[in-house]
């Protein structure tokens, strides 16, 4: 059994390797989601362990990209990101569990050989098509559809629709929207921000979600300047429409 770790992170890669050997399993590295998508089909891992603040392309979008490649390899999300509107994100975009830093080697290790089990009991299981499986995961759980006035956000989705049509957002982007859809009205500062997406905000400059939002809103506002639905609020941060 083979487990791929991404990290930028060479110090946790080395102690992640570490443990996976010591358990018996082979162990092969990555430093960011783009090379895990270069190395999927050649290493053919039989797990996989994503870090979520990555640079070129983050865990999300990692894990999104995979599942649209048609890859079934169970995903764990490893992140200083606990909260829980990153939890959601992360299952949304088909991880199978999510472990948050600082961990137990211990524990890093049973879930991995849970999955395994798991999949392993479910391989005289009929093959569902794309369609099929996509039928059966919609039927356990409600699709979680945010409208608010032209606006519909399609948490399970990924995707952000305007007047029907859809607006193409980063995952960063996106994650933002994300975090101040789910409490519309509640103002969230821009280190809450950053926090959010890149796990922490000690450091980073707050212009990057000033950035981020205007882009935002060139996509998503019908009048840019005269937002309807990502609003600011002056010398606090941002928050969501709430009707």
């Amino acid at each position: 059994m083979k487990v791929m770790f991404a990290d930028d992170d060479g110090d946790l890669r080395k102690v992640v390797e570490r443990v996976m050997l010591e358990d018996g399993f082979e162990f092969c590295g990555a430093k960011d989601g783009l090379e895990v998508l270069d190395r999927i089909d050649a290493e053919r891992p039989d797990v996989i362990i994503l870090d979520i603040s990555m640079p070129y392309m983050d865990g999300f979008e990692t894990c999104l990209r995979l599942r649209e490649r048609g890859v079934r390899t169970p995903i764990i999300f490893l992140s200083a990101r606990s909260d829980i509107v990153d939890k959601s994100v992360g299952f949304r975009a088909g991880c199978d569990d999510y472990l948050t830093k600082p961990f137990s080697p211990l524990e890093l290790s049973l879930r991995v050989e849970a999955l395994i089990r798991r999949c392993a009991s479910n391989t005289d299981a009929p093959v569902l098509s794309d369609a099929e499986t996509a039928h059966a995961a919609s039927a356990k759980r409600p699709q979680e559809i945010i409208r608010i006035g032209d606006l519909e956000i399609d948490l399970d989705g990924y995707e952000v629709k305007l007047k029907g049509q859809p607006v193409k957002l980063t995952s960063k982007e996106f994650e933002i929207v994300a975090l101040l859809v789910s409490s519309p009205g509640k103002v969230f500062t821009r280190e809450q921000i950053l926090d959010h997406i890149w796990g922490e905000s000690i450091g980073m400059d707050l212009r990057n979600i000033t950035v981020l939002v205007r882009k935002i809103r060139e996509k998503m506002e019908p009048v840019p300047s005269e937002p309807r639905y990502l609003l600011t609020v002056w010398r606090v941060g941002y928050k969501f429409a709430s009707a």
